[in-house]
């Protein structure tokens, strides 16, 4: 699959990179300090010689590597002053990974995917998807208050912009408080056009920076991803981490609830994806042009009783920005 091809790649030159940065640092020690590539040049020696030992006097060979490994310390060592005495940290000269966890290569040593993977993975879908402009475009630098009317309305108690503020603080704090367990969801609703996309777009792009997995999605691409994974007769790598990532990112945010197909299918799906992650703490945000009333009439006790509990209703109302100037 292209994206796989896609992620081995960018993961192959995160190694190269790394080689590569490791052999200028080592060629710029060795011209500063000769005295540390004579010292690398035993340490090579004596490695080889620990592996012929084994091989020559293998009833020897305990004692005989032993006394090589305590040579090779003590040569570290020398080195490991070196370094010092010229201000140099001691781990100049070993390699640096962008991921520790996973050596660049994408997965850990027990055979799944890294967290750096899967927001690579993320990052590959969002450039695909055109997404990655958007979030440029519309993040918490760019939101603007003054697109909102001063207008009093008198059903909600406030004016869409004084309201959009307190909204705004809100979402600000969800950000930094992510980290945070027991930090209750957010479900945003209100007719198109009054910035429910906008906001989710903020957040989005505010945890993706903070290194955090952000999976956004419309209900309806998430059933497609679902059913998809569901009914397909060869299930792909590529197939079962999409779904997996629908219960395991960071963040879930599933944008357009209500215009999704309807049945018995979806929305038993739909509840397993919100139960589980609430019963993994795992934060999900629903934005939806359903009243709290519509969603109740529509969806299944269970589903409400997850939305209405768990959920924080946030409304958005107003004059449909798309139609001011």
């Amino acid at each position: 699959m292209e994206t796989n091809r896609e992620l081995q790649l960018i993961f192959q030159k995160r190694r190269d990179k790394a080689v590569k940065d490791l052999e200028d640092r080592r060629s710029e020690i060795y011209t500063f300090i000769p005295k540390i590539k004579s010292i690398d040049k035993q340490i090579s020696k004596l490695g080889l010689n620990i592996a012929m030992a084994s091989i020559k006097n293998p009833d020897q060979a305990v004692l005989e590597m032993k006394a090589i490994e305590e040579e090779i310390k003590m040569l570290q060592q020398d080195k490991d002053i070196l370094l010092t005495e010229h201000n140099i940290p001691r781990d100049f000269l070993t390699i640096h990974y962008q991921c520790d966890k996973c050596e660049d290569t994408g997965f850990l040593k027990s055979g799944k995917p890294c967290s750096c993977y899967k927001q690579e993975l993320i990052k590959t879908s969002y450039i695909h998807s055109n997404i990655t402009d958007v979030l440029e475009r519309e993040n918490f630098d760019t939101y603007n208050l003054d697109v909102f009317s001063d207008e009093y309305n008198e059903a909600y108690k406030s004016s869409p912009k004084a309201h959009m503020m307190s909204v705004l603080a809100n979402c600000e704090s969800f950000v930094y408080d992510f980290h945070l367990k027991d930090q209750k969801n957010m479900l945003f609703y209100g007719q198109t056009g009054l910035g429910k996309t906008f906001l989710c777009n903020c957040i989005a792009k505010a945890l993706l920076d903070k290194g955090y997995t952000v999976l956004y999605q419309t209900a309806f691409r998430i059933i497609d991803t679902i059913s998809n994974y569901r009914f397909s007769n060869k299930k792909t790598d590529d197939m079962r981490f999409r779904y997996n990532m629908l219960i395991n990112c960071d963040l879930l945010i599933i944008d357009d609830l209500g215009t999704e197909m309807i049945n018995t299918f979806s929305t038993t799906e739909l509840f397993n994806i919100i139960n589980t992650r609430l019963l993994e703490d795992r934060k999900t945000i629903i934005s939806t042009n359903f009243t709290p009333q519509q969603l109740a009439e529509t969806y299944s006790d269970r589903i409400t009783s997850r939305l209405f509990g768990q959920f924080e209703f946030i409304p958005f109302f107003g004059k449909d920005l798309r139609w001011e100037v």
